[in-house]
């Protein structure tokens, strides 16, 4: 298997603009950004979704999600973020490797909220759904 190119990244063999780094995780700017400063942060380990990696990494990630928000604070100001990430290639991720996208917002900006990525609520109410859990 080819390794992906967060792997290569990861591995040093593709160079990137890295933010943080630690044993597991690795945060560094997107190279095709949203805005400025938006940052991926990957763990080290390769997995494609996060159900796929443990419980303590996966609560370590949300620690390292933080420190990164700080670094880019620190440095840029920004006046928000959006965080989150693409789970799955109907989701929209291209890359089949867990990461988070950390996208500092700046006021006037003219990007939207998170709800504003889909607009199909489905065709069963939310008591119908909530029966199905």
């Amino acid at each position: 298997m080819t390794p992906c190119i967060f792997c290569k990244i990861i591995n040093k063999e593709i160079p990137c603009h890295q933010i943080y780094e630690d044993e597991n995780f690795l945060a560094f700017l997107d190279v095709y950004p949203h805005a400025k400063g938006h940052t991926v942060v990957i763990p080290k380990e390769h997995v494609n979704l996060i159900s796929e990696l443990n419980n303590e990494k996966s609560k370590e990630l949300m620690v390292i999600v933080k420190k990164v928000m700080k670094i880019i604070e620190d440095k840029l100001n920004p006046d928000g973020f959006n965080v989150g990430w693409n789970s799955g290639e109907v989701a929209g991720q291209v890359v089949p490797h867990l990461h988070l996208h950390l996208i500092p917002r700046y006021s006037g900006d003219g990007g939207g909220s998170i709800h504003s990525i889909i607009k199909n609520p489905g065709d069963l109410s939310v008591e119908e759904v909530a029966k199905l859990f």
